[in-house]
């Protein structure tokens, strides 16, 4: 009658453990799916405020038409990506390097420097860029925590079971992305 029991306890051990592993699972694919959504709010935002500054910069800026243009096809390509962390991180990359480039030409412009409603653009803008690198940041940490789970023994065991495979982190498409951003006028 002690053996049944022991069977049992032990049954009873592993299935408590099958449903926390689980569990755990769950939680880090949504935490980490809810850090790509945080950075789909963030993208959304800057895709709006974008139209905004190319706006404000045109009427300064008549013979720079290339940069606009340059801005424009950069944001038009950035929200055509699907959920493809890889391939949204080019098209983001892109953008980010196109609007260095027209802020940089922005400051031979004297007069669209002052402008408050430039200044305003570029702060948010400025602002939505510093809260969509955090949101990055915050899912490839969450992606690395759910991939470091069900990579680890004894998750593993399960992890293949349940359907539970890895995720891709948010990165640069190339290495020329990498080096800093050199601005000559």
């Amino acid at each position: 009658m002690t053996i049944f029991w022991i069977v049992i306890g032990v049954v009873a051990a592993i299935a408590v453990w099958l449903i926390a592993a689980y569990n755990r699972l769950v939680r880090y694919r949504y935490r980490a799916r809810e850090a790509l959504s945080d950075i789909d709010v963030q993208l959304k935002r800057r895709y709006e405020l974008i139209p905004n500054v190319v706006e404000t910069v045109k009427g300064y800026m008549q013979h720079e038409r290339s940069v606009l243009e340059n801005v424009t096809m950069a944001r038009t390509q950035a929200m055509a990506q699907g959920g493809d962390p890889l391939k949204r991180a080019k098209a983001e990359n892109a953008l980010s390097n196109t609007l260095k480039t027209l802020f940089a030409v922005s400051e031979n412009y004297p007069d669209l420097k002052a402008n408050a409603n430039f200044l305003d653009l570029q702060r948010e803008l400025a602002d939505t860029e510093n809260k969509i690198q955090a949101s990055r940041r915050f899912y490839n940490g969450t992606v690395r925590d759910y991939n470091t789970a069900i990579e680890t023994f004894p998750t593993r065991l399960i992890s293949g079971t349940f359907g539970f495979g890895a995720m891709e982190f948010f990165e640069l498409g190339s290495e020329a992305e990498r080096e800093p951003v050199k601005v000559e006028f």
